[in-house]
């Protein structure tokens, strides 16, 4: 795709690795600086390799940590921001019902995070969302600020913003070695650059990326099922098109959690999904794992049947994304302890997406040397012992 249309040369003020949403935000976010900015992409685009593709993701202010909830609000304006800059809708406002047992920890993290948010009982819930149910002991709170971000077409969008801005992309080019230096040289099956600053933002393979660089991140790839659930009576109102997105939390049969949104993306197709899945190497994800059916799948139909009585218990799709988990399920937004002009984002554990663009804007904060507009305190890659291996 770029290739074929951008002057090839060799020296920028910036090289970002990976070019899925996060680390196309952060060489957006370099070329508004007026950096010139190459980024790298190992796979032709489009491409559903990674954990970018997709049609659709959830974005809500509703969130049990508070470190993501405080960034909320800047990333609502930026995908505003992005949306003015692309000349096309990214976003649309659906509301989100979170729902879970009362007292439970998340819950009431994300109570907080709403500020004066609604919290619906039963009642009120079976009458507003009549196709999504709430059991003894559970509670539901509403986020109406929450919805659908149009994954494929931000992440498009996003990149044609950084062209337009002077950026260079390139895919199909696969990074075979990074040398460190003041001036960095980047050497990929197709070329070599070099540039004094450098962002990985490579995802499941961030990890063998780094490896010759001294470190030893604790990223675990997973491999997980995006399922889509078809309406028992088509074009109904409470589960279908016009419902809400939901995530359900601290349920004891869903230790990680349940996440749904309307059918948007096929016609009369509820997509529900598990937020976890199996062990995978990116190479091989397309490889499905031993043994049938995934428990997972079986969780989910449980959970259907108990809570979303509307939908068919069996799935009418299944397609597969990959997540890259850190022990905590935090990202990991930090520069290099050796090498201060490779900055690192990585471990975005399935809720990133809605996050990206001001995940980009630290990322290229911390490349350009600046105090970062949030604190990425919470972020460090130290917080996990073992990071950084012998000298090179």
């Amino acid at each position: 795709m770029a290739a074929l249309s951008q002057p090839r040369q060799a020296t920028y003020d910036a090289i970002v690795i990976g070019a899925g949403i996060q680390g196309s935000f952060a060489a957006y976010h370099l070329a508004q600086r007026h950096r010139d900015t190459l980024l790298l992409e190992q796979f032709i685009l489009p491409h559903s390799r990674g954990s970018s593709h997709g049609q659709t993701r959830i974005t809500r202010s509703a969130y049990p940590q508070e470190v993501y909830a405080r960034m909320m609000p800047d990333c609502f304006r930026l995908w505003e921001r992005l949306e003015a800059e692309a000349g096309t809708s990214l976003y649309r406002r659906t509301g989100l019902v979170a729902l879970g047992p009362a007292g439970n920890l998340e819950l009431e993290g994300c109570r907080r995070s709403l500020g004066a948010g609604e919290v619906l009982d039963a009642m009120v819930l079976a009458r507003r969302f009549p196709g999504l149910r709430l059991h003894a002991g559970e509670v539901a709170m509403w986020d109406d600020t929450a919805g659908v971000l149009f994954a494929d077409r931000a992440l498009r969008a996003v990149q044609e913003v950084f062209r337009r801005h002077g950026g260079t992309l390139r895919d199909g080019e696969k990074v075979l070695r990074i040398e460190p230096g003041a001036v960095l040289t980047v050497t990929t099956t197709a070329g070599v650059y070099r540039a004094p600053r450098l962002i990985i933002t490579a995802g499941a393979w961030t990890g063998a990326l780094v490896a010759p660089l001294g470190l030893r991140l604790p990223l675990q790839p997973l491999r997980i099922n995006v399922c889509y659930w078809r309406e028992k009576e088509p074009g109904s109102p409470s589960v279908g098109r016009a419902g809400p997105c939901f995530m359900a939390l601290g349920l004891s049969q869903a230790p990680h959690g349940i996440f749904g949104l309307p059918a948007l993306e096929y016609p009369g197709l509820v997509k529900v999904c598990y937020h976890h899945g199996s062990p995978a190497d990116p190479e091989e994800r397309d490889r499905a794992p031993l043994g049938a059916p995934h428990p997972d799948v079986t969780l989910l139909s449980s959970f259907i049947s108990s809570y979303l009585p509307g939908l068919e218990p069996r799935p009418a799709v299944v397609e597969t994304c990959l997540y890259t988990n850190t022990p905590d399920e935090d990202f990991i937004l930090d520069r290099h302890p050796k090498f201060s002009n490779i900055v690192i984002g990585a471990g975005f554990s399935g809720h990133g997406f809605k996050l990206a663009p001001v995940v980009g804007k630290l990322l290229c904060e911390l490349s350009l040397g600046e105090e970062p507009s949030h604190s990425t305190a919470p972020f460090t890659m130290t917080r996990f012992p073992g990071v950084l291996q012998a000298a090179l």
